[in-house]
């Protein structure tokens, strides 16, 4: 378990107030202890604040979300991370209230369609110094949100099975867990997207 991140019952018990900001995907946050953020879409200039704040990670979050050790965030890496095609990728980032290359970086989350354009792939990362405030839960909703604007059959993640928080998290939004059988220490987690059909209503509504 990630002990730096509560579970998803204790974060949403913590409100964050929202306000929009001019753009889409912009918005003013305020978290229940006074401090104010941004959530916005990632900048290529959000780099080296990126790669700063990545250095403040403790090992054992790092290993969370990349699931292997990484000690610095550099080049091609943190390119792909910042430079996106907003065709098929999205990210978020939770920000201070500074324009971007200026503002230290707390959260991120990322969702990238995979080849075929029906399915994609989601990472989040909270960072210890906003955990337990509700903002994975948030950015969750967000990157729901716009892979169901992209049409997208599903999307799906890879975690720890140690993550019970992530597992927990992915759990209270509909996510199904299956077992990775290359990887006995991953469990991927899925979310159909796709519209019920008059089969599967018939299954759970039976005359």
């Amino acid at each position: 378990m990630n002990r730096n991140q509560p579970p998803p019952d204790r974060q949403r018990a913590h409100p964050i107030r929202r306000t929009r900001l001019p753009g889409r995907w912009h918005q003013r946050l305020v978290l229940d202890d006074g401090r104010t953020l941004w959530l916005r879409p990632i900048e290529p200039a959000d780099a080296e604040p990126i790669r700063q704040t990545f250095s403040l990670l403790s090992p054992e979050e790092v290993r969370m979300r990349f699931q292997h050790p990484i000690k610095e965030l550099k080049g091609d890496l943190l390119r792909r991370l910042t430079q996106i095609d907003p065709r098929t990728h999205f990210a978020l980032v939770v920000a201070e209230p500074l324009p971007p290359g200026q503002a230290l970086v707390g959260a991120v989350a990322r969702l990238a369609i995979e080849e075929g354009g029906r399915r994609g792939e989601f990472g989040i990362l909270v960072s210890r110094f906003l955990a337990g405030k509700g903002l994975g839960h948030l950015l969750m909703r967000q990157i729901i949100r716009w892979a169901r604007l992209k049409r997208l059959e599903e999307i799906h993640g890879d975690v720890l099975e140690e993550n019970d928080a992530m597992l927990a998290l992915a759990e209270s939004l509909g996510f199904r867990r299956e077992r990775v059988p290359d990887d006995p220490g991953i469990v991927r987690v899925r979310l159909s997207l796709r519209p019920p059909t008059a089969k599967d209503l018939s299954r759970t509504n039976p005359d």
